[in-house]
């Protein structure tokens, strides 16, 4: 007769138990109102409330012939592209300046630069208002751009700055010694090196611009954003049509993030063609 091998159990681990068990308490706390939001935005009934009846998708329909909501989300959507313009076409030079250059005060503009994302959106809401007071400018989507890029260009600028600090330089050596410009050794080998922070930083500037209230609570004209407008809605109470459009931007949020996943790591994405 041949011998059963026995299995080994391993005992219970009370503390990694108790581990798992509050990371799914916190995962819970934090993505069950999100559920809660997908499921009744399909609910027929138009109070969103408990048991559920009917499925629909009345409510999608109702919100993309909403005027004033598609204004207030094309509104939305215009801010935050142009503020990440702004962080971009500031931030990367700003990054470049504060890793290849040694100049007076270098320190105390590193610590300025980042200050904006320390700040409240409150206080940094305020001052800005009052710049702009001053300055006799009126208030409108340009102010709201202006305000959004201010304050999250330090985002851009730390992630490339960090990229560019671990970013092996005799590569760029070596591009320039194979007798290409400096603007092509730029295109060829740096900026595929830094792509990814550039990216990465982009999408969180890009998401930080598009749900922001207090800077946009202060710097705002007649023309509304879309957290502006879901704000003055839901002061009134919940509607379906708020969950319909928090379940698309949802959706669309997790298809800019696979998609910058996949160009993130798509084959030969960092590789240097200072060769080519």
């Amino acid at each position: 007769m041949t011998s059963q091998p026995t299995l080994n159990r391993r005992p219970l681990d009370l503390g990694t138990s108790s581990l798992g068990l509050a990371t799914g308490c916190v995962l819970a706390f934090m993505y069950l109102p999100i559920v809660t939001l997908i499921v009744f935005s399909f609910n027929s009934n138009p109070v969103t409330t408990l048991p559920l009846t009917e499925w629909t998708f009345d409510w999608y329909i109702r919100a993309f012939n909403n005027p004033a909501l598609l204004t207030a989300l094309g509104n939305s959507a215009i801010v935050a592209f142009a503020a990440v313009a702004i962080c971009i076409v500031i931030g990367v030079p700003t990054a470049f300046a504060l890793d290849r250059y040694d100049f007076p005060g270098k320190v105390i503009f590193r610590r300025l630069v980042i200050l904006p994302i320390t700040l409240p959106g409150l206080i940094t809401g305020v001052s800005m208002l009052g710049f702009f007071s001053a300055s006799g400018v009126s208030l409108s989507l340009w102010t709201v751009i202006v305000g959004h890029g201010t304050a999250l260009t330090a985002i851009v600028v730390t992630n490339v700055f960090a990229r560019l600090q671990r970013f092996d330089r005799r590569i760029e050596e070596a591009s320039n010694d194979l007798g290409a410009r400096p603007w092509q050794t730029f295109i060829r080998v740096t900026l595929p090196n830094i792509r990814s922070s550039i990216i990465g930083s982009s999408l969180i500037a890009f998401t930080l611009s598009f749900d922001e209230i207090p800077v946009t609570f202060f710097l705002t004209g007649r023309d509304n954003t879309l957290p502006m407008y879901i704000w003055s809605v839901v002061r009134r109470g919940i509607t379906p049509e708020i969950n319909a459009i928090g379940t698309v931007i949802i959706g669309v949020s997790l298809i800019l993030i696979l998609a910058a996943v996949y160009s993130l790591n798509e084959p030969g994405a960092g590789r240097s063609q200072a060769g080519r």
